[in-house]
């Protein structure tokens, strides 16, 4: 028993390395594409059957007055005949400053996750912001406005006392962002973005997302994450709860 658990937990660990990280990809004011871009995979055989692997893309066009972000992450995993993960998402961002200080945007968002019964969730956004703080190695955000959700189910779910294959709602949105350069090879990032139901009032979604990146190269990167998903009624029988903490190596191209 005790071979079996360590094996599990190496397997753990393992499949963790091959799930896509948020590294930062390089911020320069200068309107220039810039990309960065992760793959993993993993198999074990044996006592143990698994397989993993992953994508991500970060790719970012920045001027001194506005900003295109485009994001993407895919993960498959199976373990013992039965699929764990399997996650698609994407999310593209426009933001442009009207003063020095504040700026207004336009966000979309796409996800479908099996574990979570999510055949697709889309998020349309925009709103308007404050840059608090804003300097070539550090800045800090904040942002509100209105966004539309709309759900799609695999399987029929019972929200709000109804049974459903899909579910529209209007939210706000509120978001802080901070992105700083702690020293010529070190960064760090952090969003947490907050969406109150309007439709069902008291329900909730957040979304946390954090990553260090250390440069080992001009390419290459060292890359630690945290993601985080909270949602106040994601659905009978699924949790509430999404944690995932992840190190890998990133590939930048400037």
């Amino acid at each position: 028993m005790q071979h079996r658990t360590a094996a599990r937990l190496a397997l753990a660990c393992l499949a963790a390395s091959a799930l896509p990280v948020q590294a930062q990809v390089t911020q320069k004011p200068d309107g220039q594409w810039r990309s960065l871009f992760t793959a993993g995979a993993s198999i074990a055989t044996g006592n143990t059957d698994a397989k993993s692997a992953s994508l991500g893309a970060d790719v970012i066009k920045l001027t001194t007055t506005d900003k295109w972000a485009i994001t993407g992450a895919a993960q498959y995993a199976r373990s013992a005949g039965a699929t764990t993960a399997n996650h698609v998402g994407g999310s593209t961002l426009y933001s442009s400053d009207f003063t020095p200080q504040w700026f207004g945007f336009g966000e979309l968002d796409l996800l479908h996750d099996l574990p979570s019964d999510l055949s697709l969730r889309t998020t349309l956004g925009s709103g308007i912001g404050y840059h608090v703080v804003k300097k070539p190695d550090q800045s800090f955000d904040l942002s509100a406005g209105l966004a539309y959700t709309m759900d799609r189910y695999h399987h029929e779910q019972v929200i709000q006392d109804e049974t459903r294959r899909r579910y529209d709602h209007a939210e706000l949105l509120f978001a802080e962002e901070s992105n700083n350069k702690l020293s010529d090879t070190t960064t760090f990032k952090q969003k947490l973005t907050v969406y109150p139901n309007l439709r069902d009032t008291g329900d909730v979604r957040t979304v946390f997302d954090a990553g260090l990146s250390v440069a080992m190269t001009r390419q290459l990167a060292l890359t630690a994450t945290l993601s985080h998903r909270y949602d106040s009624r994601p659905g009978e029988g699924l949790g509430r709860n999404d944690t995932l903490f992840v190190t890998g190596v990133s590939l930048r191209f400037d």
